[in-house]
């Protein structure tokens, strides 16, 4: 397998890597032996459509195709015609003889994934800007189609349901629904989290995550576009589309935690967070980092750290203290009554997660990621808005919560949920004033 660069202390691989590298990594390891012709009834190659054009879906895509030379990527949607473009030719680059994209079926704007769907695809891939995940989610399975999709679910609760409702329908239909919360699908943290889970630190007392690294990538206003179609050039940096840090960062580190505990609720969540460094325009109305604590039943605490701030310490991490030792999930070590250490293969979690998607579409055993992905949006969710109101809330309360912003109509000449005013910044939540919805 070609080795990939790796970023700091972390251990994660950077898209651009990725890219770069993606085409060899591919072919490295066939994790599940399957015979073909059991997809698409009986078709000989599985048609995929991607819905987001940009870095990461464009790494999905790469994904997918590296997954087997019966799959072929055949359509192809974003809001912005320009990125669909690029995208295609870097794809085209990486895998030719996997590309049958025609002009028909590259698709931009606002209904772009309900042609893409309507399409003649197998699979569809959607990767695009968060807000839309869960109408997308749910188009892709009313039509019948086999799903990969990005984290987080949804950015607020009211649609995050409607993702729920879509990921129980793919469950009674036969679909696959695979979630992007790529670390379930890395080989040594599969085995590392299974011998936690077995009780080799003993009984979990707390779990610190923690997720600090630099704001994402900024898009500079350019002449002539709506506040619109800047908002979503930059949409990383708004609530209403991508739902701050705790739903683009740190809902990783909160499903290892999850995960680790078997994906039950906590009780309760508090926490604080605020605007100190990233307070430009360009960084749109999010936070810049925030601090939470997830109380559970049974005494457990899940501490969790996310920052978004430039020229600052770097770190990902997961610490699991037990009654018995404590657990490095990213090191993949154990330390206490029983140390251990994970010296197995490591391919690209982003390779497995796509070949197990394709290997259970070939046999016509689905698999459904659907409530770790829900769940771990939801604690997201709540992790986000016990930061911006600064109240202790309950799972109750944040299930019950309906706030949902979104524009009045979509199109390029409306006005997005949050607008800039006179000086040109976006108002922002403040904690003990901005009341929970």
């Amino acid at each position: 397998m070609t080795a990939l660069k790796r970023s700091g202390a972390t251990g994660r691989v950077s898209r651009r890597e990725f890219l770069r590298h993606g085409a060899a990594a591919g072919a490295a390891m066939a994790w599940v032996s399957v015979a073909r012709g059991a997809h698409a009834a009986g078709q000989q190659r599985i048609r995929v459509g991607l819905i987001g054009c940009g870095g990461r879906g464009s790494g999905a895509a790469l994904n997918a195709m590296n997954a087997g030379e019966d799959i072929h990527l055949v359509a192809m949607a974003d809001l912005f015609a320009e990125r669909v473009q690029t995208s295609l030719k870097l794809l085209r680059k990486q895998k030719p003889g996997q590309i049958d994209v025609t002009e028909e079926r590259c698709f931009a704007g606002f209904d772009a994934y309900q042609k893409l769907i309507a399409s003649g695809v197998d699979v569809v891939l959607i990767a695009a800007a968060s807000h839309f995940h869960p109408r997308m989610l749910k188009a892709a399975v009313d039509a019948g189609k086999h799903v990969f999709i990005e984290k987080p679910a949804a950015v607020n609760v009211p649609d995050l349901k409607i993702a729920m409702q879509a990921c129980q329908a793919a469950e009674q239909k036969g679909l696959n629904i695979v979630a992007g919360l790529c670390w379930r699908y890395d080989l040594a943290v599969r085995e590392t989290m299974k011998r936690v889970i077995d009780g080799q630190i003993g009984q979990i007392v707390a779990i610190q995550e923690t997720y600090i690294t630099s704001p994402y990538v900024l898009r500079q206003r350019q002449h002539g576009w709506t506040e619109m179609q800047y908002q979503c050039q930059n949409w990383y940096h708004f609530n209403w589309l991508a739902g701050d840090q705790t739903l683009q960062q740190l809902i990783h580190s909160l499903d290892k935690a999850s995960w680790a505990l078997g994906d039950r609720p906590p009780e309760s969540c508090w926490g604080h967070g605020g605007r100190q460094v990233c307070t430009d325009p360009k960084y749109g109305d999010l936070f810049d980092h925030h601090a939470v604590v997830f109380e559970y039943a049974d005494g457990v605490r899940v501490y969790g750290f996310c920052r978004a701030q430039p020229g600052c310490y770097n770190e990902t991490s997961d610490v699991i203290f037990g009654t018995r030792g404590r657990c490095d999930v990213l090191r993949f070590r154990i330390e206490g009554e029983k140390p251990w250490r994970y010296e197995g293969q490591r391919p690209s979690m982003y390779d497995v997660e796509h070949q197990e998607l394709f290997a259970a579409i070939r046999a016509g055993k689905p698999i459904n990621n659907g409530h770790y992905l829900c769940l771990s949006t939801m604690l997201a969710l709540m992790a986000q808005a016990a930061c911006q109101t600064g109240q202790k809330l309950t799972w109750q309360q944040i299930n019950a919560s309906q706030y949902a912003p979104a524009p009045s109509r979509y199109d390029w000449d409306a006005e997005p949920p949050v607008m800039p005013d006179s000086n040109g910044q976006y108002p922002t939540a403040m904690p003990g004033i901005t009341k929970f919805s």
